[in-house]
């Protein structure tokens, strides 16, 4: 049984990473929790089983190991649902390569503001770009939609992109 939980551990968490989903990667970690807290019950007991009298107590230490390990797999398997439920942002580093993605696109001249959260399995990001004022309000709604397309391309975990387009102010940010 050991060996298997271990099997089913590795194989349900490639799956987890590959679909990108805490739920899943939480029931892979069930499955190494069983494996190791079944490996401390097995050594305890068979330690107490070997040794005779006086060694009863090596079950009750495994036990305590075991109990000790489901703590803490508990707080790894909570901590990013809790996360999730949250609306965790992305990383700092992710949002500086959203901004540095975006600020590469002809005609953004500067980004202000760069949110994300979690839904599902993917992020919805938002960000507030600045274009030359002087500019059509089609120009302007063409250059967001080619960040947009920039993101969704060259970041996969990212499902949705919302824009908001602000005119450069001349004392802020220089043409």
């Amino acid at each position: 049984m050991i060996l298997t939980k271990e099997l089913l551990f590795r194989f349900v968490l490639k799956t987890g990473n590959e679909i990108n989903s805490g739920a899943v990667k939480a029931d892979a970690f069930h499955h190494r929790s069983d494996a190791i807290t079944s490996a401390a019950a097995f050594i305890g007991i068979t330690i107490a089983l070997i040794g005779g009298e006086g060694y009863e107590v090596a079950d009750d230490y495994a036990a305590l190991l075991a109990g000790a390990f489901i703590i803490y797999n508990a707080h790894g398997i909570a901590k990013p649902a809790i996360g999730e439920l949250l609306d965790e942002a992305l990383s700092p580093e992710l949002h500086e390569h959203l901004r540095q993605l975006s600020e590469k696109i002809e005609g953004v001249k500067f980004v202000e503001k760069c949110y994300s959260r979690k839904m599902g399995r993917g992020y919805q990001v938002d960000l507030h770009i600045w274009v030359n004022g002087d500019i059509s309000v089609r120009k302007g709604h063409d250059i967001a939609h080619r960040v947009k397309s920039e993101i969704l391309t060259n970041v996969p975990q990212v499902i949705d992109v919302h824009i908001h387009v602000e005119p450069v102010l001349k004392n802020r940010v220089n043409d």
